[in-house]
């Protein structure tokens, strides 16, 4: 049985990678997907399966899916591609035969507002009509997604953000690369988790006042957060250089958190993994030091 996990080259796809030989996958039965399979060299040294998948071009996906059981499809970076991009490997899984595609989403995909649901809850439409065997793991924020604001911390003292009192139920990459792991070897052994939804987030929701203390720890200076309106972020992120349409992209991100929408903290992700997730300082020291 083999598992193949897409993204490799990125930082969760060469997590899950991780994480299935930790968890005692043989590396002959992982295959790592990547645009470029000489950024993944090094995990076929290790006697990991390496093969060429690029989601911009369709003709590498089959015979890079070919004799694949589980397939782990790790959502796609290019904002307003995904659909097109998820929809061509799909196609090309259903063509190869594997057995099952274990999607990583978004939280609450089919029914948020959240500004980045829409093109999760096109794709787990995707498979639901693909008739494949399907899991679907909804991640919720990574805690790696506020290094750079950390790092900008370091030289300005400051986190600036309209998330007002907003919470944030963050979990590492790490934490949420394992849990595709777990989801991928059960279904290899014994077909668990078949057609399972799982909403996974962070065992703490934390406020940016936490935020700027942990920051503060983790620097060793003091940090503190701004609150700002919206048109004020925007008008902040426009000088700093950001284009129209990044800038709106990152209030209405902020929108989402003061909103609640990050903040559930359902406790399937520790479930899954089978310990606690990666608390807020343990997981931005690492990013840190990364």
């Amino acid at each position: 049985m083999t598992i193949a996990v897409t993204g490799t080259s990125g930082h969760l796809g060469r997590l899950v990678v991780e994480s299935l030989l930790a968890r005692g996958a043989a590396p002959a039965d992982v295959v790592a997907l990547a645009r470029s399979a000489a950024k993944v060299g090094d995990l076929a040294a290790r006697g990991v399966v390496v093969r060429e998948a690029d989601y911009d071009q369709p003709e590498t996906l089959a015979p890079a899916l070919d004799g694949v059981d589980v397939l782990v499809l790790v959502s796609g970076s290019a904002v307003g591609q995904r659909v097109r991009q998820h929809g061509a490997v799909i196609d090309a899984a259903k063509g190869a035969g594997v057995g099952r595609v274990v999607y990583t989403s978004a939280p609450h995909a089919d029914t948020s507002p959240l500004v980045l649901a829409p093109e999760h809850k096109a794709t787990e439409e995707l498979l639901a009509a693909s008739g494949l065997s399907t899991t679907v793991l909804r991640n919720g924020w990574y805690t790696e997604n506020y290094l750079p604001d950390v790092q900008r911390a370091r030289e300005t003292g400051e986190l600036v953000a309209s998330v007002g009192e907003g919470r944030v139920a963050s979990a590492s990459r790490a934490d949420y690369a394992e849990a595709a792991a777990v989801v991928a070897l059960d279904a290899h052994r014994d077909g668990s988790h078949d057609g399972a939804v799982h909403e996974l987030s962070g065992d703490v929701a934390w406020d940016f006042d936490e935020l700027a203390r942990t920051a503060t720890e983790v620097l060793g200076r003091p940090v503190t957060y701004r609150r700002v309106t919206s048109d004020d972020h925007r008008e902040l992120l426009l000088a700093a250089g950001l284009d129209e349409g990044t800038a709106g992209f990152v209030v209405a991100l902020d929108g989402d958190t003061r909103e609640g929408l990050l903040a559930e903290t359902s406790g399937d992700l520790a479930r899954l993994i089978g310990r606690p997730t990666t608390p807020l300082a343990e997981g931005l020291r690492r990013a840190l030091d990364a």
